[in-house]
């Protein structure tokens, strides 16, 4: 008897140590961080903390970047207004401009995407979490003569009940990921988070209604579409990979082709001038978990870059490593020509790299 029950309970002493270690290796508590950059950084300082989500017009330089000062948000809901800050980086010597329209308030801003329609209109979309019901909507903006004009706020109470990112592939039309299946914090969130449930899903808004297009995946976060957007990449944060999905442009609909494998918490997503993917990074996760609650805590930054050849083989190649003592919680890189801006979800600063040219 006494041996059986030794028995049973080394089992169950395996079993806890088993569980604990699936979740420490993935979330990275034993990676080592090597800080590197082929080039130099400096920090400019925001007006407004936590640029989550940076995204560049490739054609002219001009540079929008999502703020939303977040820890104050959570300490006292409200309390902080985010906005859309602006920069033009073919200017001599770029300023930062808050292009927040005033008449938008119960504003803050997560995942953005920009979308140039072939009449040569441009189009800001903006996932904004509200104090107000419901929650969560994505506001429509147009950029004109330098001016942000908001259009419209798009909503869907019952699918999009977690919204990160978006990607704009329409004048109206957009893909946007709901990161948790469990709409609010609580014990079924932790769980989801933790065991790297695989129970999220992607949502496309045709222009009139929304749909769940890609679902199984654990904490969907960033997402972009290919140059010719006839495949999407979606981040998998907890998963740790990026997913490909190739696109069919008159239904929106998604079919999985293939995962990449990036052994990190990739975030927000964007492509440079060639069509590769810079990804911004939380290469320990338990670190930014930590972080997120505690300034004091660093959660190390991460830059990783994707290119692929003609027959969509990917190399993984990480362009970026701090240990999170000068900057913390990279959530987003954004290349235009030999310049890199990185953002954080607490910083009140963003990275500006000039990588070195040969």
């Amino acid at each position: 008897m006494k041996k059986g029950l030794l028995i049973t309970l080394l089992l169950v002493v395996a079993g806890i140590g088993f569980a604990v270690i699936r979740i420490l290796i993935p979330a990275g508590l034993f990676k080592t961080i090597n800080p590197h950059v082929d080039g130099t950084v400096h920090k400019m300082e925001l007006p407004i903390a936590g640029p989550e989500d940076i995204t560049i017009d490739q054609q002219t330089g001009i540079t929008f970047i999502s703020v939303d000062d977040r820890r104050s948000n959570m300490q006292n809901p409200g309390s902080a207004e985010g906005g859309i800050l602006m920069l033009k980086l073919l200017d001599s010597l770029p300023q930062l401009i808050n292009i927040t329209p005033t008449e938008m308030d119960d504003f803050h801003p997560h995942g953005i995407s920009l979308w140039k329609s072939s009449e040569g209109r441009t189009f800001l979309f903006v996932i904004n979490h509200r104090q107000k019901k419901p929650a969560h909507v994505v506001e429509r903006f147009e950029w004109r003569n330098d001016s942000l004009m908001h259009l419209e706020s798009i909503m869907d109470a019952e699918v999009m009940t977690s919204p990160n990112d978006l990607v704009a592939v329409g004048n109206r039309s957009f893909y946007v990921t709901n990161d948790h299946y469990y709409a609010h914090r609580g014990i079924g969130r932790t769980l989801e988070d933790y065991l790297q449930r695989a129970i999220a899903y992607v949502n496309y808004y045709d222009g009139h209604t929304f749909k769940k297009v890609a679902e199984g995946i654990a904490y969907p976060n960033g997402i972009a579409a290919s140059t010719d957007q006839m495949q999407l990449f979606v981040a998998s944060t907890t998963g740790r990979k990026i997913l490909v999905y190739d696109r069919d442009i008159i239904s929106g609909t998604l079919t999985l082709k293939q995962e990449i494998q990036t052994g990190t918490g990739v975030d927000n997503i964007e492509l440079d001038e060639k069509g590769a993917l810079l990804i911004g990074c939380h290469p320990q996760l338990l670190k930014f978990a930590s972080h997120a609650v505690d300034a004091s805590k660093f959660s190390p930054s991460q830059v990783i870059k994707l290119t692929h050849d003609d027959d969509q083989h990917y190399q993984v190649e990480e362009v970026f490593l701090n240990n999170g003592q000068d900057y913390s919680g990279s959530s987003v890189a954004a290349v235009y020509q030999n310049t890199m801006l990185i953002g954080s979800v607490f910083e009140k600063s963003m990275l500006i790299c000039t990588f070195n040219t040969n």
